[in-house]
């Protein structure tokens, strides 16, 4: 199966926020500082609730038996709703395993409210066996399936007061975590037209989730470590063959720390 491993990044719904908490004559800045100081009264947290995020990269590695890529989809000016259509466009041509980190706590409900919000058809994604059978028994949707591995989740066990953030992980494993950007500064840089340091930012966490991925299937007897060092030594070899420079800086990063 085809290997699809995606993150995103959000900024708030300023729209969504002035309809439903009546802010309107707020700029966009008051509008989202308004949005997270009543998250934070009523929930001691500023960190929105799904429903109230706007998708504004999604970035993805792809491996198949013969290739290997990473990229953010669509263009950098295109709107969310192009996003979130080549995302869905994608599972439902080529279905492939689905892997995250943290993704069904979050990025997977923030896809779903948005796809709603713009009407975005996605049979394959929703299927759980009315049109294919075999998705009955492994599907996107059941948290216990393989077609969406969560590695949060399954590393955790399934209990939440055992998950913990991919920096951390990243870090004990000698992988690359964020470089010179983390989830927090989003808003900011969105705002300052820096949507190409967000894209960028998202694929270097979606190359540290490939690294756990590539480690979990090594751990459980997937990969032999022959395979595990092939596979690591392929994705060193893409990195410095690409010509872009925040891919090449994480290669440089992962092998200053001499992790495979």
């Amino acid at each position: 199966m085809n290997v699809f491993i995606f993150d995103i990044e959000t900024v708030p719904d300023v729209e969504a926020g002035r309809r439903l908490y009546d802010l309107d004559g707020l700029n966009d800045d008051d509008t989202a500082k308004a949005m997270r100081h009543l998250r934070l009264t009523s929930a001691g947290t500023d960190f929105l609730r799904h429903h109230l995020h706007r998708v504004v990269a999604i970035s993805a590695v792809l491996r198949t038996a013969d290739r290997l890529s990473v990229w953010s989809l669509g263009d950098a000016d295109g709107g969310e709703a192009e996003l979130i259509s080549r995302f869905f466009d994608g599972l439902d041509r080529f279905s492939p395993q689905l892997v995250s980190w943290n993704g069904s706590g979050f990025d997977l409900p923030v896809l779903h409210y948005r796809a709603l919000v713009h009407g975005i058809a996605a049979p394959r994604y929703w299927d759980t066996g009315q049109d294919d059978n075999s998705f009955r028994f492994n599907n996107y949707l059941n948290r216990f399936h393989e077609r969406h591995l969560d590695l949060m989740d399954v590393l955790a066990g399934y209990q939440p007061r055992a998950a913990v953030g991919l920096q951390e992980i990243a870090t004990i494993l000698g992988f690359p975590g964020k470089m010179g950007m983390s989830g927090d500064k989003v808003w900011e840089v969105w705002r300052a037209g820096g949507i190409e340091e967000i894209r960028n930012y998202c694929e270097t966490d979606v190359l540290n989730t490939y690294l756990v991925f590539l480690r979990f299937q090594l751990m459980r007897g997937l990969l032999t470590s022959e395979a595990h060092a092939q596979e690591c030594a392929l994705l060193r070899e893409y990195l410095l063959g690409s010509g872009i420079p925040h891919l090449q800086a994480f290669e440089s990063e992962w092998e200053d720390r001499g992790s495979t």
